[in-house]
């Protein structure tokens, strides 16, 4: 792993492990972070945690989805030598974290945020659970465990970035370090690809698991050919000599999503009647799966070497874990609460501390 950090700002971004990761994923955030991962020194979270706030009643998958989604993350091109994957729940900081954010974040708005208003809709949540609700916290907690400076994500996450921002800047205006008064975290800004969001094959949502409209990074090229086949395109065109619109076709916002060179001539062609939809379903696979041959290579690489994955996940999770003390101590610092140090070499500063006349008389009536 490379640790030569001192002069680079740093990125965290990452995945809540609920299953494999698809197209939509790639093209909102994961081909910006392999782009970034060299200029940056980069955090990649695979967030557990959160993805019980949708799937509490299943934790038995997360020991799986959890490789899926590292092994998916390897797959693209994340170089495991250049940045840093880790398992959220095992960084005892981001819990820590928080706790201590919820008390600068009222209800309302996080019932407010409208990320998690349409997620509880699509889900049919009436009574939201306290980490449903608060999962906008927890998300804030992973980006400043490490001190990120930018957060590549997806359109829809915006608003969750916003609110790490709000919460950043009243920590630091609350609590700077003594004597410096400097802030104890940089504001992180966050990054939306170039593609926003890309909608699903049935053309009325974004591509997501749980609406089954989605192109795995996984899927084999006959599953590729047999779903872009089913793709949605534009209900007006009846023969393929028919004037085409594209603004309304899925195909025609895929090829936009991963086969941009070739935009201009489609939609020319598309508008004038030169093109019929199965022709242009049909190049559109071709590109998709010579997008992925790569990424099943690199799959398959780590598959006839699973420990690997683990590995991977371990070293990682040891220097997030290293990251969030060093993290800590400064917000103890800042916040007064760092009281004492339980380390066993410092035992005797601990046993003058409870034997101070301020702490002993505290507990007098």
């Amino acid at each position: 792993m490379n640790t030569n950090t001192t002069t680079r700002q740093r990125i965290l971004t990452g995945d809540r492990p609920t299953g494999r990761l698809h197209l939509g994923h790639y093209v909102g955030s994961l081909q910006d972070r392999v782009a970034l991962q060299y200029d940056y020194d980069t955090f990649i979270i695979v967030a557990d945690v959160q993805a019980l706030t949708t799937n509490f009643d299943r934790p038995e998958a997360l020991a799986h989805d959890v490789r899926q989604v590292t092994l998916d993350n390897l797959a693209v091109g994340m170089d495991p030598d250049a940045c840093t994957i880790l398992v959220q729940s095992l960084v005892p900081a981001i819990a820590e974290l928080t706790v201590l954010y919820s008390m600068l974040v009222t209800v309302n708005a996080l019932r407010h945020n409208p990320t998690i208003k349409t997620e509880a809709i699509q889900r049919g949540y009436k009574d939201l659970t306290y980490g449903f609700l608060g999962y906008p916290v927890s998300q804030a907690a992973d980006i400043t465990f490490c001190r990120a400076h930018l957060v590549p994500v997806g359109d829809d996450q915006m608003p969750h970035i916003e609110l790490t921002r709000k919460i950043v800047r009243r920590f630091n205006d609350l609590y700077p370090l003594p004597g410096s008064g400097e802030p104890v975290f940089p504001v992180p800004a966050g990054r939306v690809g170039r593609v926003g969001r890309l909608v699903g094959l049935d053309g009325q949502a974004k591509m997501s698991k749980s609406l089954d409209n989605c192109i795995y990074l996984d899927d084999t090229p006959a599953e590729v050919a047999r779903k872009v086949r089913q793709a949605v395109t534009d209900p007006a065109r009846i023969h393929a000599s028919d004037p085409g619109h594209p603004a309304v076709c899925t195909v025609f916002a895929y090829h936009q999503a991963v086969n941009e060179e070739f935009v201009p001539e489609l939609e020319a062609a598309c508008r004038a009647g030169c093109i019929g939809c199965v022709a242009c379903k049909d190049r559109l696979a071709r590109v998709i799966n010579a997008l992925l041959a790569p990424m099943h290579e690199r799959r398959a690489s780590y598959l006839a070497h699973p420990a690997g994955i683990d590995e991977v996940l371990a070293e990682g999770t040891r220097r997030a874990r290293a990251e969030g003390e060093e993290t800590m101590r400064r917000v103890r610092q800042a916040m007064r609460i760092d009281y004492f140090s339980l380390d066993e070499r410092a035992e005797p500063s601990v046993l003058a501390f409870l034997n101070a006349p301020a702490f002993a008389h505290s507990f007098v009536p």
